[in-house]
Protein backbone atom coordinates (compact mmCIF):
# COMPACT_ATOMS: atom_id res chain seq x y z
CA UNK A 1 0.00 0.00 0.00
CA UNK A 2 3.17 2.33 0.58
CA UNK A 3 4.23 1.70 -2.24
CA UNK A 4 1.26 2.44 -4.18
CA UNK A 5 1.05 5.90 -2.59
CA UNK A 6 4.89 6.87 -2.92
CA UNK A 7 4.15 5.99 -6.68
CA UNK A 8 0.98 8.53 -6.46
CA UNK A 9 2.82 10.98 -4.60
CA UNK A 10 5.20 11.09 -7.30
CA UNK A 11 3.19 11.23 -10.43
CA UNK A 12 1.22 14.29 -9.02
CA UNK A 13 4.77 15.81 -7.74
CA UNK A 14 5.63 15.35 -11.39
CA UNK A 15 2.66 16.59 -13.08
CA UNK A 16 2.71 19.92 -10.29
CA UNK A 17 6.41 20.85 -11.88
CA UNK A 18 5.22 20.54 -15.23
CA UNK A 19 2.57 22.63 -14.60
CA UNK A 20 4.80 24.90 -12.83
CA UNK A 21 7.32 24.82 -15.44
CA UNK A 22 4.87 25.69 -17.98
CA UNK A 23 3.16 28.55 -16.29
CA UNK A 24 6.75 29.71 -15.82
CA UNK A 25 8.05 29.11 -18.95
CA UNK A 26 10.73 31.76 -20.92
CA UNK A 27 8.66 33.93 -22.79
CA UNK A 28 10.18 33.00 -26.21
CA UNK A 29 9.41 29.48 -25.50
CA UNK A 30 6.22 28.83 -27.61
CA UNK A 31 3.95 25.59 -28.46
CA UNK A 32 5.40 23.56 -31.18
CA UNK A 33 3.77 25.38 -34.37
CA UNK A 34 1.55 22.46 -36.75
CA UNK A 35 3.68 24.22 -39.46
CA UNK A 36 6.82 23.44 -38.14
CA UNK A 37 7.38 27.22 -37.82
CA UNK A 38 10.82 28.72 -35.52
CA UNK A 39 8.02 30.12 -33.33
CA UNK A 40 4.34 29.03 -33.24
CA UNK A 41 3.23 33.05 -33.83
CA UNK A 42 5.69 34.47 -36.06
CA UNK A 43 6.55 33.32 -39.82
CA UNK A 44 9.76 34.77 -41.00
CA UNK A 45 9.96 36.18 -45.00
CA UNK A 46 13.00 36.28 -46.94
CA UNK A 47 12.68 39.21 -49.70
CA UNK A 48 14.97 41.05 -51.88
CA UNK A 49 14.36 44.69 -53.02
CA UNK A 50 12.97 43.46 -57.02
CA UNK A 51 10.09 46.02 -57.62
CA UNK A 52 7.54 45.07 -58.63
CA UNK A 53 7.92 41.82 -57.36
CA UNK A 54 9.40 43.14 -53.48
CA UNK A 55 10.97 46.63 -52.38
CA UNK A 56 10.26 48.70 -49.34
CA UNK A 57 7.71 52.02 -49.92
CA UNK A 58 8.30 55.68 -48.78
CA UNK A 59 6.87 55.05 -45.23
CA UNK A 60 9.23 51.49 -44.88
CA UNK A 61 6.59 49.26 -45.39
CA UNK A 62 7.63 46.09 -47.41
CA UNK A 63 5.41 45.64 -49.95
CA UNK A 64 5.43 43.99 -53.79
CA UNK A 65 3.40 41.60 -55.53
CA UNK A 66 4.80 38.77 -53.39
CA UNK A 67 4.73 40.40 -50.12
CA UNK A 68 1.35 41.56 -50.53
CA UNK A 69 -0.07 38.17 -51.63
CA UNK A 70 2.27 36.23 -49.23
CA UNK A 71 0.67 38.62 -46.24
CA UNK A 72 -3.24 37.27 -47.92
CA UNK A 73 -2.37 33.87 -47.24
CA UNK A 74 -0.39 34.00 -43.92
CA UNK A 75 -3.20 35.82 -42.80
CA UNK A 76 -5.40 32.68 -44.00
CA UNK A 77 -2.88 30.29 -42.00
CA UNK A 78 -3.87 32.15 -38.81
CA UNK A 79 -0.11 33.12 -38.27
CA UNK A 80 -0.31 36.95 -36.14
CA UNK A 81 3.17 38.04 -37.31
CA UNK A 82 5.73 38.20 -40.31
CA UNK A 83 9.00 38.65 -39.77
CA UNK A 84 10.51 40.22 -42.76
CA UNK A 85 14.44 39.57 -43.65
CA UNK A 86 15.93 41.89 -46.24
CA UNK A 87 18.73 39.97 -48.28
CA UNK A 88 19.98 40.12 -51.76
CA UNK A 89 18.77 37.83 -54.45
CA UNK A 90 21.21 35.85 -54.19
CA UNK A 91 20.99 35.10 -50.92
CA UNK A 92 17.49 34.05 -50.18
CA UNK A 93 18.01 30.22 -51.10
CA UNK A 94 21.15 30.07 -48.46
CA UNK A 95 19.41 32.10 -46.05
CA UNK A 96 16.62 29.73 -46.32
CA UNK A 97 18.56 26.57 -46.56
CA UNK A 98 20.24 27.66 -43.06
CA UNK A 99 16.68 27.88 -41.43
CA UNK A 100 17.29 31.79 -41.17
CA UNK A 101 14.04 32.57 -42.84
CA UNK A 102 10.78 29.98 -43.28
CA UNK A 103 9.35 31.73 -46.83
CA UNK A 104 10.96 32.89 -49.54
CA UNK A 105 8.92 35.97 -51.30
CA UNK A 106 10.41 37.70 -54.06
CA UNK A 107 9.10 37.34 -57.13
CA UNK A 108 11.14 34.02 -57.85
CA UNK A 109 11.44 32.20 -60.66
CA UNK A 110 10.91 28.34 -60.62
CA UNK A 111 13.76 26.57 -62.23
CA UNK A 112 15.14 22.65 -62.16
CA UNK A 113 17.93 24.18 -60.77
CA UNK A 114 16.15 25.87 -57.57
CA UNK A 115 13.87 22.88 -57.17
CA UNK A 116 16.97 20.91 -56.70
CA UNK A 117 17.27 23.08 -53.51
CA UNK A 118 14.21 24.37 -52.77
CA UNK A 119 9.94 22.95 -52.74
CA UNK A 120 8.09 26.04 -55.02
CA UNK A 121 4.75 26.35 -54.42
CA UNK A 122 2.09 25.90 -57.04
CA UNK A 123 3.23 28.99 -59.54
CA UNK A 124 1.30 32.83 -58.95
CA UNK A 125 2.18 34.75 -62.15
CA UNK A 126 3.37 34.07 -65.38
CA UNK A 127 5.96 37.04 -67.30
CA UNK A 128 7.97 37.52 -70.39
CA UNK A 129 11.21 38.74 -70.23
CA UNK A 130 12.73 42.13 -71.41
CA UNK A 131 15.99 44.06 -72.37
CA UNK A 132 16.56 47.46 -70.87
CA UNK A 133 18.83 49.76 -73.03
CA UNK A 134 20.24 52.79 -74.27
CA UNK A 135 17.97 55.35 -75.54
CA UNK A 136 17.21 54.99 -78.96
CA UNK A 137 19.03 51.31 -78.74
CA UNK A 138 22.23 52.19 -80.11
CA UNK A 139 23.79 48.76 -80.47
CA UNK A 140 20.21 47.30 -82.11
CA UNK A 141 20.13 45.26 -79.12
CA UNK A 142 16.60 42.79 -79.83
CA UNK A 143 17.39 39.82 -77.93
CA UNK A 144 19.43 38.20 -75.13
CA UNK A 145 21.61 36.64 -77.71
CA UNK A 146 22.71 39.83 -79.37
CA UNK A 147 24.98 40.66 -76.55
CA UNK A 148 27.39 38.25 -79.13
CA UNK A 149 27.30 40.63 -81.47
CA UNK A 150 30.41 42.37 -80.66
CA UNK A 151 33.00 41.20 -77.85
CA UNK A 152 32.88 44.90 -76.15
CA UNK A 153 29.18 44.45 -74.99
CA UNK A 154 28.05 43.79 -71.68
CA UNK A 155 24.74 42.91 -69.81
CA UNK A 156 23.98 43.72 -66.77
CA UNK A 157 21.88 41.01 -65.00
CA UNK A 158 21.47 40.12 -60.91
CA UNK A 159 23.28 37.79 -59.14
CA UNK A 160 21.66 34.65 -58.87
CA UNK A 161 18.72 35.60 -61.08
CA UNK A 162 16.93 33.46 -63.96
CA UNK A 163 18.56 36.40 -66.20
CA UNK A 164 22.09 35.01 -65.40
CA UNK A 165 21.12 31.95 -65.57
CA UNK A 166 19.60 31.71 -69.08
CA UNK A 167 22.54 33.69 -70.89
CA UNK A 168 25.12 31.62 -69.53
CA UNK A 169 22.64 27.94 -70.83
CA UNK A 170 22.64 30.60 -74.36
CA UNK A 171 26.22 29.85 -74.72
CA UNK A 172 26.85 33.98 -73.53
CA UNK A 173 30.61 34.24 -72.03
CA UNK A 174 30.54 34.66 -67.69
CA UNK A 175 32.90 38.00 -68.68
CA UNK A 176 30.05 39.50 -70.55
CA UNK A 177 27.54 40.01 -67.87
CA UNK A 178 27.84 42.16 -65.19
CA UNK A 179 26.41 41.26 -62.13
CA UNK A 180 24.42 43.63 -59.89
CA UNK A 181 22.89 42.98 -56.29
CA UNK A 182 19.72 44.88 -57.62
CA UNK A 183 17.56 46.29 -60.36
CA UNK A 184 18.05 50.06 -59.66
CA UNK A 185 21.90 49.22 -59.88
CA UNK A 186 21.53 47.11 -63.10
CA UNK A 187 19.64 49.97 -64.33
CA UNK A 188 22.55 52.84 -63.27
CA UNK A 189 24.71 50.34 -65.15
CA UNK A 190 22.91 50.70 -68.66
CA UNK A 191 22.59 54.83 -68.05
CA UNK A 192 26.11 55.16 -67.49
CA UNK A 193 26.86 52.85 -70.04
CA UNK A 194 29.06 50.48 -68.21
CA UNK A 195 26.97 47.82 -69.46
CA UNK A 196 24.60 48.07 -72.91
CA UNK A 197 21.34 46.71 -71.74
CA UNK A 198 20.05 44.98 -68.76
CA UNK A 199 18.28 41.32 -68.72
CA UNK A 200 15.57 41.73 -66.57
CA UNK A 201 11.50 40.12 -66.67
CA UNK A 202 9.07 42.35 -68.40
CA UNK A 203 7.00 43.91 -65.54
CA UNK A 204 10.33 44.59 -63.72
CA UNK A 205 11.07 46.78 -66.28
CA UNK A 206 8.12 48.69 -66.68
CA UNK A 207 7.86 49.94 -62.93
CA UNK A 208 11.59 51.36 -63.01
CA UNK A 209 9.99 53.68 -66.07
CA UNK A 210 6.99 54.71 -63.95
CA UNK A 211 7.56 58.01 -62.71
CA UNK A 212 11.16 58.29 -63.06
CA UNK A 213 13.52 61.11 -64.39
CA UNK A 214 14.65 60.85 -67.95
CA UNK A 215 17.92 58.80 -68.02
CA UNK A 216 18.54 57.91 -71.10
CA UNK A 217 17.17 54.14 -71.16
CA UNK A 218 14.42 52.23 -72.72
CA UNK A 219 12.66 49.72 -73.20
CA UNK A 220 14.02 47.48 -75.60
CA UNK A 221 11.35 46.72 -79.06
CA UNK A 222 10.80 44.62 -80.17
CA UNK A 223 12.03 42.05 -78.03
CA UNK A 224 12.58 38.23 -78.79
CA UNK A 225 11.81 36.04 -76.16
CA UNK A 226 13.99 33.32 -75.49
CA UNK A 227 13.39 29.84 -76.70
CA UNK A 228 10.49 28.51 -74.05
CA UNK A 229 11.41 24.57 -75.93
CA UNK A 230 15.19 24.86 -74.26
CA UNK A 231 14.85 27.95 -71.68
CA UNK A 232 13.12 28.28 -68.71
CA UNK A 233 9.42 30.06 -69.05
CA UNK A 234 8.91 33.19 -66.16
CA UNK A 235 6.19 31.31 -63.95
CA UNK A 236 7.14 32.52 -60.40
CA UNK A 237 6.06 30.90 -57.29
CA UNK A 238 7.47 31.28 -53.14
CA UNK A 239 9.68 29.19 -51.90
CA UNK A 240 10.54 26.63 -48.79
CA UNK A 241 12.73 24.09 -47.14
CA UNK A 242 12.03 21.09 -48.88
CA UNK A 243 11.60 19.39 -45.58
CA UNK A 244 8.92 22.02 -44.70
CA UNK A 245 5.81 19.84 -46.06
CA UNK A 246 3.41 20.80 -43.82
CA UNK A 247 3.59 25.02 -44.14
CA UNK A 248 4.40 24.04 -48.39
CA UNK A 249 0.69 22.28 -48.30
CA UNK A 250 -1.23 24.62 -46.04
CA UNK A 251 0.27 27.46 -48.12
CA UNK A 252 -0.59 26.00 -51.42
CA UNK A 253 -4.60 25.33 -49.82
CA UNK A 254 -4.95 28.77 -48.95
CA UNK A 255 -3.14 29.92 -52.36
CA UNK A 256 -5.46 27.81 -54.32
CA UNK A 257 -8.34 29.70 -53.29
CA UNK A 258 -7.02 33.39 -53.83
CA UNK A 259 -4.77 33.35 -57.23
CA UNK A 260 -7.21 34.66 -59.82
CA UNK A 261 -9.78 35.57 -57.49
CA UNK A 262 -11.34 39.54 -57.96
CA UNK A 263 -9.49 40.65 -54.78
CA UNK A 264 -6.06 39.12 -55.74
CA UNK A 265 -6.34 41.20 -59.41
CA UNK A 266 -7.32 44.20 -57.20
CA UNK A 267 -4.53 43.66 -55.11
CA UNK A 268 -1.86 42.87 -58.14
CA UNK A 269 -2.79 45.32 -59.83
CA UNK A 270 -1.26 48.18 -57.93
CA UNK A 271 2.05 46.40 -59.33
CA UNK A 272 1.54 46.42 -62.97
CA UNK A 273 -0.07 42.93 -63.02
CA UNK A 274 -2.93 41.53 -64.75
CA UNK A 275 -5.23 38.59 -65.45
CA UNK A 276 -2.70 38.42 -68.39
CA UNK A 277 0.10 37.39 -66.34
CA UNK A 278 -2.03 34.60 -63.81
CA UNK A 279 -0.60 31.03 -64.49
CA UNK A 280 -3.54 29.32 -65.52
CA UNK A 281 -3.71 26.14 -65.39
CA UNK A 282 0.22 25.24 -65.00
CA UNK A 283 0.98 23.68 -61.93
CA UNK A 284 4.80 23.91 -60.61
CA UNK A 285 5.09 20.02 -61.86
CA UNK A 286 4.44 21.22 -65.08
CA UNK A 287 6.59 23.80 -65.23
CA UNK A 288 9.66 21.37 -63.81
CA UNK A 289 8.75 19.29 -66.39
CA UNK A 290 9.49 21.34 -69.26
Amino acid sequence: MNRILSLGLVLALGAILAMAYAFHAPAGEKAASPLGLHKADTIRIGYAVEPPYAFIDADGRVTGESPEVARHIVEGLHIPHIEWRLGEFAELIPELEAGRIDVIAAGMFITPERASRVGFSEPTFHVQQGLLVGRGNPHALHAYTDIQKDPQLKLAVLSGSIEEALLLKMGVAPAKLLRVPDAGTGRASVASAAAQGLALSLPALRWQGQGSVEDGTEIAVPFAQPDARQRHPGFGAFAFRRQDQRLQNAWNRVQAGYIGSPDHLALIAHFGFDADTLPGAVRTRDVLAR
